[in-house]
């Protein structure tokens, strides 16, 4: 029975690394370990060349090589004879190759060790089984079709979600619920910089709500940065990036950051960039405790759930509602009932403690201060996003400003610290504040 490369898919997974053999002229044998081993059609593929000097040289002497694959849920060995053909330093096939070695470089803190400086490109003439112990075969199934149908569920529920907080949840929840994925996260990009923050998560102990990635770093910020998807099926042959996946929520109130939720067991992860008019919306983030949990038909079907996220996110932006025209009217000064706590502000960085716990930082920081001192200075509780943006005491960035996402954001961080203060979203373009006791608000320079 004639072997087909396109049936051993989870060779090319790289769980288990391959191996490539040459011969010198005077027929004198090299073995090297191969980081990459990559399905490119039906007769080719593809090796990382990054450190194998001698494989290069002994190939252009004698293109002819044999490459042993394996596939790592059954333990199947495959011999492919192979010839070489031809190096690329530049391309689609490069550049996906170098983006994959990027992120995985950059867990460990080898980005630059691990750069690709070509792909070699290798023409199969044979596929033989490596006699071993008998590998079960699994029945193939109709997983495809499946991916397909969640995604276009899916697209279906966020094409009818009516504001950013909606389409965030829909997109998660529908992973949950259409794909089975237990562990996600959604981040967006920061228009003040080169971050993408957490606003929403499924299925991790802490919510994660506000903790930050920055671009070009880890799986996340490699898919931000490159806009390209990123999956590793194997994470045991790279670390996470420790700073953000240890650290413990109990140092926020030291380091004012909050602290990336993550499996601490995870060996699966993808991360698909979330794309709408050419503009970086954020990220799309699952992982599992399973190796090989995400194929390439999990990686496409994603793929459009985010595209289509990202489309419904702009949207919502654009056509929030800003209210009434008019800033809404000042009701009776409000009676300071309940207990007495504390709001500071630090101008440093604009981040926010309630009674020594650190909330936020940055401009949600600002307005939730901002929005605090005109409670107690006019005794209003509702107000409107057009004011918001009006405020020249809020200093908004010159760039779009995300207001719907940045007021999101507070939101969630104030419900998930059960603060006395809440902010409710009361229709299109309005909000609401409810105090909940008489707060203390402090400035400080710190």
């Amino acid at each position: 029975m004639t072997i087909r490369l396109r049936d051993l898919a989870a060779c090319f997974e790289g769980v288990i690394p391959s191996i490539i053999a040459t011969a010198a002229p005077d027929g004198t044998p090299n073995i090297s370990y191969l980081s990459h081993v990559v399905l490119v059609d039906g007769e080719r593929v593809a090796l990382s060349n990054q450190f194998f000097s001698k494989t290069a040289t002994n190939v252009l002497a004698n293109p002819a090589a044999a490459v042993l694959i394996v596939d790592p849920r059954d333990g199947g060995q495959y011999r492919l004879d192979v010839t070489f053909e031809q190096t690329l330093d530049s391309g689609e096939l490069f550049e996906e190759m170098a983006i994959q070695l990027q992120a995985t470089g950059t867990q460990v803190g080898m980005g630059e060790v691990m750069r690709l400086r070509s792909v070699d490109i290798y023409r199969v003439k044979a596929v033989e089984t490596v006699p071993s112990l008998e590998p079960s075969q699994e029945a193939c199934s109709q997983r495809a079709g499946l991916q397909l149908m969640a995604a276009a569920a899916v697209a279906r529920r966020v094409s009818e979600a009516a504001d950013v907080s909606s389409v965030i949840d829909t997109v998660l929840d529908g992973l949950r619920d259409r794909f089975n994925f237990c562990h996600t996260m959604l981040l967006l990009k920061d228009p003040a910089g080169e971050r993408l923050v957490t606003v929403g998560s499924r299925g991790y102990e802490r919510s994660g709500i506000g903790s930050e990635v920055v671009a070009g770093e880890g799986i996340i910020g490699t898919a931000a940065a490159e806009r390209r998807p990123v999956r590793v099926s194997d994470m045991s042959r790279i670390r996470r990036f420790s700073s953000a996946v240890h650290a413990s929520s109990d140092e926020e109130n030291r380091t004012r950051t909050i602290a990336l939720p993550g499996v601490p067991d995870a060996m699966s992860q993808v991360a698909l960039p979330m794309l709408a008019h050419g503009t970086l919306r954020g990220v799309l983030f699952v992982e599992s405790s399973e190796r090989l949990a995400f194929t390439k038909e999990d990686e496409a079907a994603l793929a459009v759930v985010a595209m289509q996220s990202a489309a419904a996110l702009a949207l919502s932006e654009a056509e929030v509602g800003e209210g009434a025209s008019s800033t809404p009217a000042a009701t009776e000064q409000p009676v300071m009932t309940g207990r007495s706590f504390r709001v500071v502000r630090y101008a440093y960085d604009d981040s926010i403690f309630i009674d020594n716990e650190y909330l936020i930082k940055g401009v949600p920081g600002r307005l939730l201060m901002h929005l605090l001192r005109i409670y107690q200075r006019e005794g209003r509780t509702e107000f409107t996003n057009r004011e918001i943006r009006l405020s020249e005491e809020l200093r908004l960035p010159d760039i779009k400003d995300n207001l719907e996402t940045r007021l999101l954001l507070l939101r969630r961080r104030l419900e998930e610290k059960a603060a006395p203060v809440q902010l409710l979203r009361t229709g299109r373009g309005r909000i609401r504040l409810e105090v909940a006791g008489s707060a203390v608000l402090e400035e400080a320079s710190g």
